[in-house]
Parts: C-alpha cells; sequence; structure tokens
C-alpha cells in the first residue's frame, strides 16, 4: 500500500521534527543526539532520524523551512497593507510581527523560539538558515522596502543595526517564550504586545543617530 507507507513516513518526519525541536530547545544542537531524538520521537529504530533527514543541518533546516513557511504566509498578507509606505515603522512591522503572530498560534507549551535561538547560536547553521530566508520573497521585499526609507544611514552601520534587530526579536521571543512554558511573569502581556513593545524598539534602533568614529577608531576597525 504505498499511500500507506506515504502517511506513515509523513508521521514520523512530523513526530521526528517535533521531538528535535523540543530537545535542541531544551538542550542545545551539540547536547542532543540523534538517538534521543528517536527515542522521544516513538521510534524503535534509533537510525529514524539518518534515514528521514540526513544530516542534523538538513533536520534544523526542515524545522525552520515549516516555521517559516508560516511566517512568510502572514508576512505576504502584511505586505498587502505596508507597499508604497515610505514610513521606517511601517516596514519594521512588516519585518517584525510575522514571527509573534506565528508563536501565537503553537499553543503552550511551544519551542520554536528557543529552538531559533539555539539555531542563531551556531555559525554554520545560522548562515545555512540565513542565506534559505533571503530566498523567501516577502522578505526580500520587506528587507528591500526598509532598506529604501532607510537610504540615507551607512551601508555598514545598516548592516550592524540589522544583526542588532535579529538578536533583539530572536531573543525576546525566546524569554517571552521561556516564560510561558514555566509559568512565570512576562513583560507583556500578548504576542501582539511583545510585536509592538520590539517594533517600537527596533524603529528607535534604525533611526537613532550615528556617532561619528575618531581616527582612531577607524585605523582600528580598518588596519
Amino acid at each position: 500500500m504505498p499511500e500507506a507507507r506515504t502517511v506513515r513516513s509523513t508521521e514520523t518526519r512530523e513526530a521526528i521534527m517535533a521531538a528535535a525541536e523540543r530537545l535542541y530547545a531544551e538542550h542545545g544542537l551539540v547536547a542532543v543526539s540523534n538517538r534521543q531524538i528517536s527515542e522521544a520521537a516513538g521510534q524503535g529504530n534509533v537510525a529514524a532520524v539518518g534515514y528521514h533527514f540526513g544530516t542534523r543541518a538538513d533536520l534544523v533546516r526542515a524545522i525552520m523551512g515549516k516555521h517559516s513557511e508560516a511566517i512568510e504566509r502572514i508576512r505576504q498578507r502584511m505586505l498587502e497593507e505596508t507597499r508604497g509606505s515610505r514610513e521606517v515603522r511601517d516596514w519594521v512591522a512588516c519585518l517584525v510581527r510575522p514571527a509573534p503572530e506565528h508563536l501565537a498560534t503553537l499553543g503552550l507549551p511551544s519551542w520554536y523560539a528557543r529552538f531559533a535561538v539555539q539555531v542563531m547560536t551556531d555559525p554554520l547553521l545560522r548562515a545555512i538558515v540565513t542565506d534559505e530566508a533571503l530566498t523567501r520573497e516577502p522578505l526580500r521585499e520587506t528587507l528591500y522596502g526598509l532598506g529604501r526609507c532607510l537610504d540615507a544611514l551607512p551601508a555598514e552601520v545598516r548592516a550592524e543595526r540589522g544583526d542588532m534587530a535579529r538578536q533583539l526579536i530572536t531573543h525576546t521571543c525566546a524569554e517571552r517564550e521561556r516564560a510561558l512554558a514555566e509559568g512565570t511573569s512576562t513583560r507583556q502581556p500578548s504576542w501582539d504586545d511583545t510585536a509592538g513593545a520590539l517594533t517600537d524598539a527596533i524603529t528607535g534602533l534604525l533611526r537613532a543617530p550615528v556617532t561619528p568614529r575618531s581616527p582612531a577608531k577607524e585605523a582600528r576597525t580598518n588596519p
């Protein structure tokens, strides 16, 4: 029964991704073995992860890709209202809001935000998922629209602040997700409020004045 095998294979892949996302979020990428993931996914065959996904990088890409598809659908919807705007805050909202809105749909507990933090601390995996994210048209259009509003900002400053913004979004979402999972207090009452606070903060970050570098600093930066 080929159809039944396809269904079982899909269910097994989903179970493995769910188990891996949780374990990676709780313990980090390096500390979790394929055997642990297979056991947590209810698979008797310890080679199930390798059979269905290949390498750890492939498994991480599959998990990130699943969530990214949902996030980019939200971003595409927001773009319909944002196109044509020349306001930095409108484009920052389009950049920031899709992830918290997606996280709000995952229920309690969820693991994706904490999983994403673990991925972003691994240089190789961060490069892989970042490169793949930039192939998604809604994100590319959002970054282009935001860039047009920041054309007066020096390119190196824009890149640096972009890195800061990514860290702020990733870690703020992860901390809220952790607090919700543990039942402790959160700074904002909802994911929507969290998205609003992030939008405010990142808009301020991008629009902040640039301190001129002293000649000594320039020399150290550009030997």
